[in-house]
């Protein structure tokens, strides 16, 4: 996840709303979904707020609505026609509700509580930096062969990668693209396999591919920067290796430079870009701000679902396979109610129990998005990770630094990877179990390169290992059961299909 290491992210079975069949009726039948840059009066100097507007497809409606967004006050700032998806921004605090009423938009609403204004930089939480000693010790146990860190790299291991990369270290024509904070490309770990031609930033909603767009602002953005490492660090000499070590990497930075935020309109902008510069792969370590879940009976919330499915359903249309993390709550996913009292995250939290059946978490929950799981060393799931029957796809490896302890030269179990500036360092969460899994996903991509993304998916599940639900999950010994997995040795909730297996995905 982002932002924090520590933050929730939520996932959840997918609504019979947002059925996979169904949500094609959004998908228009053209090659691409590129923004038309647009311009209007700009409303007055009052506070604005940004929304995202969804209609129809043909010409006729979105002239006619991009009109009715200048009579509301609004300005057009990115319009994916091909998609039916305006980003707007206006002042007028009627402007969701007028352009509900106009004919052809289909939903609209705000992507924000908090006007646009600074709002001062997020804490990202603490990561433990690699240190020199740790550094020598991990190299003076390295076997032959292998990264100078990789014998602190017991994820590796846990899933077959240090082997199956002897195998097929993964082709160099797949790409994931890294959905987060940005990619530090300069990295030496990195620098090898970065694509630069398929990064950019898309913060607002406009894609920005001018030269470092996608790098991190600075180095406490470091989060999109580990997710990289993990999925395709280079097994060049250096530090460490990721899962794939020979597929490409890009960065598509969607963190709002003021508060750290994901907000809607630009991951729309990033799925959109990545679907248009041929990724085959996204990785998506975050839930969309700034709310934990979207409540379809709340028209903004509404629409914020309404807009990133479209966007997110334009690339699977276009042959992108995504992944999800799944979440640090320890949340049934599958339950009755759920109290989410974070949301919204970008002004004053309000309270709430919802129903996790009728409110939904972006993307990981929409349609054709594989939902992953974390766990530790020991195969378990990780004290932290959310789970539910029906909602996680598989598992991957994400740390625990509680209770599943490795036996390696640093004696960490979260996970090692890259860092802005050349550095490495540990953090666990469903943010690091979804790269894995993202890696294993591009081995089967590069060993299948006709596969699409259900199939890519149904490849993904064939070749994990289920452990089957343990018998006891008392992980800190109370006596009291921290967790209830339900479901037998094919798929439960704990691991879904069962932990990913690189070393079987490239046999």
């Amino acid at each position: 996840m982002a932002h924090l290491p520590s933050r929730r992210r939520l996932a959840l079975a997918v609504p019979v709303v947002l059925s996979l069949t169904a949500s094609l009726g959004f998908l228009p039948t053209a090659a691409t979904a590129a923004p038309v840059a647009e311009t209007t009066a700009q409303a007055a100097d009052a506070p604005k707020l940004a929304y995202v507007v969804n209609t129809k497809t043909d010409r006729r409606t979105l002239e006619s609505v991009k009109k009715a967004v200048a009579a509301a006050q609004g300005t057009v700032v990115a319009s994916y026609d091909r998609i039916g998806v305006i980003v707007a921004h206006s002042a007028n605090p009627e402007f969701g509700k007028q352009l509900r009423a106009v004919r052809g938009v289909q939903s609209a609403g705000a992507t924000r509580t908090a006007p646009l204004t600074a709002a001062g930089t997020t804490d990202q939480g603490a990561a433990e930096f690699l240190t020199d000693a740790q550094a020598a010790k991990a190299a003076s146990a390295a076997a032959p062969d292998s990264e100078p860190l990789e014998a602190d790299q017991w994820d590796l291991r846990a899933i077959g990668a240090d082997k199956a990369a002897k195998i097929n270290p993964g082709s160099a024509r797949v790409t994931v693209a890294v959905i987060d904070t940005g990619v530090d490309d300069t990295h030496p770990d990195l620098a090898p396999n970065f694509s630069k031609s398929q990064s950019a930033n898309c913060v607002g909603g406009v894609a920005d591919t001018s030269e470092g767009a996608w790098r991190p602002y600075t180095a406490d953005d470091y989060h999109g920067t580990h997710v990289a490492g993990e999925i395709a660090a280079a097994r060049n000499g250096i530090g460490v290796a990721g899962v794939a070590p020979g597929v490409k990497v890009s960065g598509i930075k969607v963190s709002d430079p003021d508060n750290g935020l994901f907000y809607p309109e630009s991951v729309v902008c990033a799925f959109v870009f990545a679907a248009d510069h041929g990724v085959e792969i996204t990785n998506n370590s975050y839930y969309v701000d700034p709310w934990l879940y979207n409540c379809m009976d709340d028209p903004d919330q509404r629409a914020i679902v309404d807009a990133v499915n479209r966007a997110q359903l334009y690339a699977q249309r276009k042959g992108t396979l995504h992944l999800a993390s799944a979440g640090n709550s320890n949340h049934d996913l599958d339950s009755d109610a759920i109290v989410d009292a974070t949301s919204p995250d970008d002004s004053t939290p309000v309270e709430r129990t919802i129903d996790p059946h009728e409110c939904y978490d972006v993307p990981t929950q929409l349609p054709g998005i594989v939902t992953v799981s974390a766990t530790g060393v020991q195969n378990l799931k990780s004290y932290y990770s959310s789970y539910g029957k029906g909602v996680v796809d598989v598992a991957a490896p994400g740390g625990d630094r509680l209770y599943q302890i490795p036996d390696t030269p640093s004696k960490n179990g979260r996970i090692l990877s890259t860092m802005p500036n050349g550095q490495y360092a540990f953090l666990q969460g469903t943010s690091m179990a979804s790269p894995h899994a993202a890696g294993v996903a591009a081995l089967l991509k590069s060993k299948h390169p006709w596969a699409g993304p259900a199939a890519l998916q149904a490849l993904l599940k064939a070749q994990a290992d289920n452990p089957g639900c343990p018998e006891s999950y008392d992980q800190n010994g109370d006596g009291t059961q921290d967790a209830t997995c339900e479901g037998g040795t094919r798929v439960n909730g704990f691991y879904g299909y069962g932990i990913v297996n690189a070393l079987r995905a490239v046999k």
